[in-house]
């Protein structure tokens, strides 16, 4: 049995108070030589807003990684309508051996994000 990810996200609907379930996401990894991404999963948020098993230790590599969170369709599934129809955040790992946890806070008209633990 695999360990826990090393990479982690939750999201967090702070316009509601609750956790953003059912949000597609997808996680790629920056080719460092010819700067194009490499898809390696996609997932759906669980129903507290998470998604494990994004990435194994084994995969997990220093570098640059882009997760993508389908913000559009989640807000069209309570009938809302938002300003950003996707949201991407981009960020470097140094330690691939460190845990490294990106949530995502959202309304329909803002987004933000940090390195959680």
């Amino acid at each position: 049995m695999a360990g826990p990810s090393p990479l982690t996200t939750h999201v967090l609907n702070t316009a509601m108070g609750v956790p953003g379930a059912n949000m597609g996401l997808s996680l790629y990894r920056q080719d460092p030589s010819t700067s194009t991404w490499s898809l390696i999963t996609t997932g759906i948020t669980n129903a507290d807003g998470r998604c494990p098993g994004l990435i194994t230790t084994q995969m997990f590599t220093s570098g640059v990684y882009r997760l993508h969170f389908e913000t559009a369709q989640y807000w069209e599934s309570m009938g809302e309508t938002c300003f950003y129809p996707y949201v991407e955040i981009v960020f470097t790992t140094n330690d691939p051996g460190k845990k490294y946890h990106v949530p995502l806070l959202l309304s329909r008209f803002s987004y933000s994000t940090y390195r959680g633990s």
